[in-house]
């Protein structure tokens, strides 16, 4: 079946003159599912051989040869637009590539569970830092939990106040999310398992083309039914990414985090008396003089202070983590 490229986001630009132009739409080990102009291709990956030690990820532009031995082969990774990565948590500073040349990412939450506050921070940062647009999905606002959207989108709106909030409950609110799709454009969804990001892709979809799993009543975790990531084409055009449910979100980087979700936070500290403020009972401090006078959300100091914390805690185990590779290499 033949597939017009410029559907799945074909920016356009000049072809390398050797091998077959494809989007990988999925990847597993060692073999990627390849959107081609001849239709879909399993192609081999060697990432040592062929790609320059540039693993493909989901969403990237390839080329493809075909190897006498081994059949279709990745031969190339173009150059990406974007990426969405993480920290990998095993390793520190390590990059890891969730999914690439993506013009959205929604972060989805579901209302049946507890808001994760610190985990929003997180997921927000790593949106950013691809330079695609950003906005938050809550989900199951049909179920009795939906009462609680309110609360939520107020909680959300402190520690983001530019990022959208859509709610989303069985049909309601999809016309929304679907306003942030289009054709060529491609949207990655970011979230714990049991969210319900395949639901709401088999809603834009119209059907259930992807499995979804039961949660568990004591505190609403869900099951990986989504096992690779994996970009699926969507009737009205536009193409959006199910991402298998993230339960770690590291940080590449501590302090640009810090500034990209409290910045101006971090500039008010600058006028407290002491350094080192800890914006909490200390006299002269900018930041609980701002929320005194209104200026300034509590809720939104409570989180700056709160991950503050967190990343100088993280720090730590990085500093331990590298005194311990050392000493091991010694």
């Amino acid at each position: 079946m033949a597939i017009d490229l410029d559907d799945y986001g074909w920016p356009g630009g000049e072809i390398p003159p050797s091998g077959t132009l494809g989007r990988i739409v999925r990847v597993d080990r060692g073999e990627c599912d390849v959107a081609t102009a001849a239709g879909f291709v399993r192609a081999l990956s060697d990432s040592q051989r062929a790609q320059s030690e540039i693993a493909p990820a989901t969403g990237d532009w390839v080329l493809v040869d075909e190897d006498p031995e081994l059949g279709p082969l990745i031969s190339q990774v173009l150059p990406r637009a974007n990426s969405l990565s993480r920290r990998d948590t095993s390793e520190a500073g390590l990059e890891q590539v969730l999914v690439t040349n993506v013009d959205a990412v929604l972060i989805i939450h579901g209302l049946d569970r507890p808001f994760p506050a610190g985990r929003l921070e997180r997921l927000l940062v790593i949106a950013w830092d691809s330079g695609a647009d950003v906005a938050v999905v809550l989900t199951k606002a049909d179920t009795r939990a939906g009462k609680a959207a309110d609360d939520v989108s107020a909680t959300i709106r402190a520690v983001a106040p530019e990022t959208p909030v859509l709610i989303v409950g069985g049909e309601e609110g999809l016309d929304e999310v679907v306003a942030w799709t289009g054709p060529g454009r491609t949207v990655a969804l970011l979230g714990e398992s049991g969210a319900g990001k395949s639901t709401l892709v088999n809603g834009l979809l119209g059907e259930e083309l992807l499995a979804i799993g039961e949660v568990r009543g004591g505190d609403a975790k869900g099951r990986h039914t989504t096992v690779s990531r994996k970009l699926v084409h969507l009737p009205g055009g536009g193409l959006v990414i199910d991402t298998p449910g993230i339960r770690a979100v590291g940080l590449l980087d501590t302090e640009e985090a810090l500034d990209r979700v409290f910045g101006d936070l971090q500039d008010l500290s600058a006028e407290c008396r002491y350094a080192d403020c800890a914006h909490d009972t200390e006299p002269d401090c900018a930041v609980t003089g701002a929320v005194g006078d209104g200026s300034v959300d509590a809720r939104r100091v409570a989180r700056y202070r709160a991950l503050r914390s967190e990343l100088a805690e993280q720090r730590v185990r990085d500093e331990e983590r590298g005194r311990r590779s050392r000493r091991g290499r010694r």
